[in-house]
């Protein structure tokens, strides 16, 4: 499914259920490739790459990307490299996920084209609102909960914000950050349509039963 910007090129629809994102040093010593492979086994429709420097070189996270985006492409599953937009445009990546910290997303824009998308994290009522001016397409709403799953996050901005966006935010949303299966009903209550839970999937046992248990509360 895709849908027609203001230019009339066509980009991909944002999905709803499960927002997969790579973790590799919460995946119990498996590496992203075998971890996205099972996601993918699951049902998986929407996979971002986030990996880092220092703990990874440009050539590393370059090959990894380019044998994601072979996966991700035979399984129809939409692909998104977090920071890195040069890495999204060498492996032709659907679109490129940045923090309010990153590249604005106007440069974004110019360095990957109109038919992909730009998704931008957002911590309050006013990111949300300067998202949409940006010209983002979707936008990252939290952290939710308490999480450590990045060395950066900022404090838990709680239900409250996801009902502001939820109510008022024109553009598609994921809702992440410290995200688990036992509180995964409370997000999906408040209104997330699009959910990530990161620990929970890639340090899962079974992935990809994990996957579809957790698709279908979404669906």
């Amino acid at each position: 499914m895709e849908t027609a910007n203001n230019n009339g090129n066509k980009k991909p629809a944002f999905p709803a259920g499960i927002y997969g994102i790579t973790a590799e040093k919460f995946s119990a010593g498996r590496s992203n490739l075998e971890v996205v492979e099972q996601m993918i086994a699951g049902g998986i429709r929407i996979l971002q790459y986030r990996e880092k420097r220092p703990h990874k070189s440009f050539g590393e996270m370059l090959a990894e990307c380019r044998a994601l985006r072979t996966l991700t492409r035979e399984a129809g599953v939409l692909f998104i490299i977090n920071d890195y937009p040069e890495i999204a445009r060498l492996v032709d990546a659907d679109g490129v996920h940045v923090g309010q910290d990153d590249f604005p997303v106007a440069d974004i824009r110019r360095l990957i084209g109109p038919n992909k998308l730009i998704g931008l994290s957002t911590h309050g009522p006013e990111q949300a609102a300067a998202a949409v001016l940006a010209g983002a397409d979707y936008i990252g709403v939290g952290p939710i909960f308490s999480t450590q799953t990045k060395d950066d996050v900022c404090a838990p901005v709680g239900l409250g914000y996801l009902d502001h966006v939820v109510r008022t935010s024109p553009l598609p949303f994921v809702a992440i950050g410290g995200i688990k299966e036992h509180n995964l009903g409370q997000v999906l209550e408040h209104g997330a349509q699009t959910v990530c839970l990161v620990t929970e999937i890639v340090g899962a046992q079974d992935i990809a039963t994990t996957v579809r248990r957790l698709q279908a509360a979404c669906l």
